[in-house]
């Protein structure tokens, strides 16, 4: 522990702008400076990322890569929400970090083990572990090394780093570290299921068609941005999986597209079956008329792909198969995204665009499908950014290029 000088200057200076404090320098030679700059940007970092942490008196943060490779609180709250169903006996999170999906998922389970690596993070959760009077196994160890000598648990949780030696990021999952491709039969053989956090960017796809007995895939967004793909996965069958038997590596997963929100106190979740995953949307074949209503998914459900039974369920019909924006006759229940109401519509004609937008000066703009950028539209309505209005430029199903002037419902 740093002595009492030091831990008075981070709790004095929690606020104040780190950069600001450098500049201090050596000034105040009892002062351990590095350390107590990094726990003042920690936990500033954290009252946004991991609110109820932070309030916490005496937690130890760690190196600021840690803290921006860590899940946020509310996500770590969904991976323990998928973990809760089955046996709770043990656990294993074989790459630790910071151990904040750790100590979210652990919660549920009898006994718990935390694997890590890098000793420093050891130590740090081992201390926080203690402040938060929260008992675990803490093992310093190669998540690979320790999963060939480990035990049989009930739930794995494994997220492989994605960054290079040379620190640059990689996406794929065979360039993440561990390859879980390649540790997949042996994962599978030591829990009864394995969850598994991939990077966003991936396909879900072809995710699964890599990995084996992945039963629901969930891709998780926070304010409109895709944060998390998971995969959890059992050598196990289910009642799905007897009732659809499919070659290995074919499986059709249940899909959930789960979005964390300001406008709602719980994540908005759309969950799709193993056969609504391959159903064809309903495509819209005239012209978007004025008073109609226009839905854009949300980041998740955009990534989820299962626009067809998003359009059945919700009474929807798709504007183009490439334009991924959504028209309906009334402002229905479909609330992972956003609901416009289509004020007026106008095609690429200037003389149009003029009437359309009936003397309307700034808007926010943005495109689907469309051969102009958000800023060559926007020029070209002459335009400044902001204010009420919603514009999307899109193609029709017949190739026509509108411009729809909505009015944001919610």
């Amino acid at each position: 522990m740093k002595n009492e000088d030091t831990i008075r200057f981070v709790r004095e200076h929690a606020s104040d702008d780190v950069r600001a404090l450098a500049l201090m320098g050596d000034r105040l030679g009892t002062v351990d400076m590095p350390w107590a700059l990094n726990q003042i940007r920690g936990r500033q970092t954290a009252m946004k990322k991991l609110p109820t942490l932070a309030m916490t008196e005496g937690i130890v943060y760690p190196p600021h890569l840690s803290m921006e490779q860590c899940s946020s609180e509310q996500t770590a709250a969904w991976k323990a929400a998928v973990c809760a169903t089955g046996a709770h006996e043990s656990m294993a999170d074989l790459t630790g970090g910071f151990g904040i999906d750790f100590m979210a998922i652990s919660k549920g389970y009898a006994y718990a083990t935390y694997v890590e690596a890098n000793s420093e993070l050891c130590d740090t959760v081992r201390h926080n572990l203690g402040v938060l009077h929260r008992s675990a196994n803490v093992v310093c160890a190669d998540a690979t090394n320790y999963l060939h000598t480990m035990g049989h648990v009930s739930l794995i949780y494994i997220d492989p780093a994605r960054r290079s030696q040379s620190g640059a990021r990689t996406y794929a999952i065979a360039d993440c570290s561990p390859d879980v491709t390649a540790l997949c039969d042996e994962l599978l053989a030591k829990a009864d299921r394995v969850l598994v956090k991939l990077s966003p960017m991936l396909d879900w796809h072809e995710a699964v068609r890599q990995l084996r007995g992945v039963r629901e895939v969930h891709i998780v967004s926070v304010d409109n941005e895709c944060k998390e793909l998971l995969l959890l996965l059992s050598g196990q069958s289910s009642a799905e999986a007897e009732a659809q038997p499919m070659p290995p590596g074919q499986a059709a997963p249940l899909v959930r597209c789960v979005d964390f929100t300001t406008r709602s106190a719980e994540p908005l979740v759309e969950t799709f079956s193993a056969a609504e995953a391959t159903e064809s949307p309903a495509i819209l074949t005239g012209a978007v008329a004025p008073g109609a209503y226009l839905y854009e998914p949300s980041a998740s459900v955009m990534k989820g792909g299962c626009f067809g039974p998003l359009c059945r369920r919700y009474g929807l019909r798709m504007v183009a198969p490439n334009s991924h924006l959504f028209v309906g006759d009334a402002p229905g229940d479909f609330r992972s995204g956003r609901c416009f109401r289509v004020v007026a519509v106008s095609t690429l004609n200037r003389k149009q665009q003029r009437r359309a937008l009936g003397g309307i000066e700034r808007a926010n703009v943005s495109v689907r499908n469309f051969p102009l950028s958000a800023d060559q539209l926007r020029r070209r309505l002459g335009l400044r950014d902001g204010g009420p209005v919603y514009i999307f430029g899109t193609t029709l199903s017949d190739g026509g290029h509108v411009v729809l002037i909505c009015e944001k419902i919610r």
